[in-house]
């Protein structure tokens, strides 16, 4: 079973990741405007979002308005909304359950069951990061595809915002967070875990008498 430090570094790294799933879920920096060609006018930029779509002014001024509807999205953008959210929900569970079932709190009593405990958080950190991981990734293809794409108009062309690589790290972060508890979380193995007691026959054997 992994240290107590080990589990405090692991509990850091998740809270980190889930804050950066977290931002990548609500700021709306997943694209952002793309000035390239004759697109020399800065004075505002276009910022897309999982929620909300942004324009942006040189003067610090943003309005935003909501997508209008969950069915006129794109496919990756529905996906992304659903495995970023289950990733931010499945990572807060995976670290409330890692924080009762550690070696430095007392939640817990029964020693024995603590590594399958933590084992059980590792596999959700996991896959926390792995929820996260895809859709990222996912956006990013999309976004540099239509970038090279010469039948996109240079105007609606976007680039990599500030999210896509938030969301690497998370992913990374809890990813790692769950790699650690999983190598260092080792089940104990053995009988059924009784002790040996061992009697002395030495007091209670009779006395003899020699002549």
């Amino acid at each position: 079973m992994g240290s107590s430090g080990i589990q405090i570094a692991c509990v850091a790294l998740g809270v980190i990741g889930l804050i950066g799933v977290i931002v990548c879920c609500a700021v709306p920096r997943w694209k952002v405007s793309s000035f390239i060609g004759s697109n020399i006018v800065t004075a505002q930029s276009n910022l897309d979002g999982l929620w909300m779509a942004c324009v942006e002014q040189s003067t610090g001024q943003q309005q935003c308005k909501k997508y209008d509807s969950l069915l006129v999205l794109p496919s990756e953008l529905q996906a992304a909304r659903a495995m970023i959210i289950i990733s931010a929900m499945l990572a807060g569970l995976s670290l409330l359950i890692l924080f009762c079932g550690s070696d430095f709190t007392t939640c817990v009593q029964n020693e024995d069951a603590k590594p399958k405990i933590s084992l059980v958080a590792g596999v959700g950190l996991l896959l926390a990061g792995l929820l996260t991981i895809v859709p990222v990734s996912w956006s990013a293809h999309i976004t540099v595809r239509d970038f090279h794409n010469p039948l996109v108009a240079t105007g609606n062309k976007r680039e990599l915002g500030p999210c896509i690589f938030i969301g690497w790290a998370a992913g990374a972060l809890l990813i790692l967070a769950g790699g650690l508890l999983c190598c260092f979380s080792k089940v104990r193995s053995g009988g059924s875990g009784g002790t040996a007691k061992y009697y002395n026959n030495g007091p209670s054997a009779p006395n003899k008498n020699y002549v």
